[in-house]
């Protein structure tokens, strides 16, 4: 089942990108600049914090009817009636997230491999993200996809597929030929002086 999602440009938070800005204006300013889908994702954080930050940006998503996504907190997902849940391979497996989410809900799982890729998608997934495409330094434990891997898993599977790993405006137009569904990028957008052009860049490019 496909939810009608647009995919095309999907901001990944890490607020250690920041440089001390406030999160909730740095969405709503990628929002702003081209950006049609958020995942919240945020590793060294009290529950409570993460709960409060995630509140905030969906009231900025729902403003501007961009769906948000939780990475890996199915709890934190359903306390703020997220658009959806993303998991990685070492997160609850994507058959229990789907069955904790429902059937209305995105679920979204990063895969590296053609087998992961087809798990993913019999376990109920409705995109996968994919990568890294080249190297990242915002993920220690980034797998490397090369590109002909990456255009092979889209022809493999029926879902969409956003590439996600150091991603920016210089390589993005690279993935153009694996057929992609969306880029995932985190600082060459939140990275940037100006985050709404630093977004429209590459979705001009994508």
């Amino acid at each position: 089942m496909s939810k009608e999602v647009d995919y095309t440009l999907y901001l990944v938070t890490d607020r250690d990108m920041l440089k001390n800005r406030n999160i909730v204006e740095a969405v709503e300013e990628a929002i702003l600049g081209g950006v049609t889908l958020v995942q919240v994702r945020e590793k060294d954080i009290s529950t409570s914090e993460f709960y409060k930050v995630a509140s905030e940006i969906k009231e900025i998503t729902s403003k501007n009817n961009v769906p948000i996504i939780i990475n890996d907190r199915i709890d934190i997902a359903l306390a703020i009636d997220a658009d959806g849940v993303h998991v990685g391979q070492s997160d609850m497996p994507a058959s229990i997230a789907r069955k904790l989410i429902g059937p209305d809900k995105i679920l979204g799982v990063s895969t590296a491999t053609i087998d992961e890729a087809i798990k993913a998608e019999k376990e109920g997934a409705d995109y996968l993200g994919v990568g890294a495409v080249f190297s990242t330094t915002t993920k220690d434990d980034a797998r490397n996809v090369s590109l002909e891997l990456l255009k092979e898993i889209k022809e493999t599977v029926n879902i969409p597929i956003v590439a996600i790993g150091g991603i920016n405006s210089k390589n993005v137009d690279k993935l153009k030929e694996s057929n992609v569904d969306g880029v995932a990028v985190i600082s060459d957008i939140l990275a940037k002086e100006d985050i709404k052009q630093a977004a429209r860049d590459i979705k001009e490019k994508f």
